[in-house]
């Protein structure tokens, strides 16, 4: 089978930014992967994509564009094609070079139980002005087929598992963990099982930029002053969504931070990290064995308060937990990566989602391609 050249283009639930990454694929077993590149968010920009999450609340339909939307829906779609251009600069490629972009857009909205999900960005733009065909809106045809529409990224996952180094292939059942303003993770073992566990990285930015106008607790040197709120964890922990029977996925506003003053600041910060560390954990609850290996993914990974505590939580069993470098990985790629690995299995209709990934009734491929 032909080998694809892609970039995956990811813009997580975190709002900061752009992941760009190269991948060459057949959209199966073979994974060449390439260059990574990040473009963050202006603050003008993350700004007006927090008055659209407030907006989106509006939403009825998937064509509905309430209050900023479309301002919003127009900045995103520029900021991606600048991404590309300058991702093709800085590598040394030219267009004609890539056979598709994997555009995942802006996610502002996630009710999977209306089969409702918004992801601002125009695939049509992006390719007409990017001159690469676009491959989007890979969520929609799993909510059609009864699925929650996240999360997709899992059969990448289970791609990756033939690269793993000799000795971690032995330690299946693997767990993926990606850590993103939600967390959410990729159980493989004698089946292939999905979902998200909960808050990630959100609730710990929402705080630190509320209490103190700094927009992420950078390598957990805030949560280094602080101590865990047992009773806020416990809160937390009891939330009805741990207790739900899968498939289930997460909306960013399901979870919402402190109020503000009902902790203090460092406090807030290492509690939330350590709530999402647990509610990782906790999804062993839900898994069909104990995973014997944890690859820890995203931007979480580095807060060494969510690792250290995946760890401490996880002596009591027969498991390791790793960050993805250890393991020979990019984990700030790997989501962009299969983004791109996901637009090169729609070309090809293969399935993209499965039953105990997203709840969808049988295997199911997506995405709207948008010729150049």
């Amino acid at each position: 089978m032909a080998i694809r050249t892609a970039i995956g283009l990811m813009s997580g639930t975190s709002m900061d930014g752009i992941d760009a990454a190269l991948v060459k694929t057949d959209g199966e077993a073979i994974v060449e992967r390439g260059a990574m590149a990040f473009y963050p968010y202006s603050a003008k920009a993350q700004t007006l994509l927090k008055q659209a999450l407030e907006d989106a609340k509006e939403i009825q339909r998937r064509d509905d564009r309430p209050g900023c939307l479309t301002e919003a829906e127009n900045l995103i779609t520029r900021l991606h094609v600048k991404a590309v251009k300058s991702f093709l600069e800085e590598n040394k490629l030219e267009a004609s070079q890539i056979d598709v972009l994997g555009f995942h857009g802006q996610t502002i909205l996630h009710r999977p139980e209306q089969a409702l999900t918004i992801q601002l960005g125009e695939g049509d733009r992006l390719a007409k002005a990017t001159g690469i065909d676009v491959v989007y809106d890979m969520r929609a045809n799993d909510m059609l087929h009864k699925g929650q529409g996240a999360p997709l990224v899992p059969i990448y996952h289970k791609a990756l598992i033939t690269g793993l180094p000799t000795d971690f292939q032995k330690q299946l059942p693997v767990v993926f963990v990606n850590i993103g303003g939600i967390s959410n993770i990729t159980y493989i073992g004698e089946e292939l099982i999905a979902f998200d566990t909960g808050p990630g990285n959100a609730l710990i930015d929402q705080w630190v930029q509320s209490e103190a106008g700094i927009p992420y607790d950078q390598g957990g040197m805030i949560a280094n002053e602080g101590y865990v709120n047992e009773t806020l964890v416990a809160k937390y922990l009891g939330n009805a969504y741990f207790d739900k029977s899968l498939p289930k996925s997460l909306d960013r506003n399901d979870f919402l931070p402190p109020r503000p003053g009902e902790l203090g600041l460092e406090e807030g910060a290492r509690t939330l990290a350590h709530i999402s560390a647990a509610a990782i954990m906790k999804a062993v609850e839900q898994l069909p064995d104990i995973p014997r290996l944890w690859i820890v993914c995203g931007g979480g990974r580095h807060n060494p308060h969510i690792v250290a505590d995946m760890k401490k939580l996880a002596q009591h069993s027969d498991t390791q937990v790793i960050r993805a470098e250890d393991a020979g990985f990019d984990g700030d790629a790997m989501e962009a990566e299969g983004w791109g690995y996901l637009a090169v299995r729609s070309l090809r209709k293969l399935p993209l989602t499965f039953p105990k990934t997203t709840g969808c009734k049988e295997p199911i491929t997506g995405g709207v391609l948008s010729r150049s």
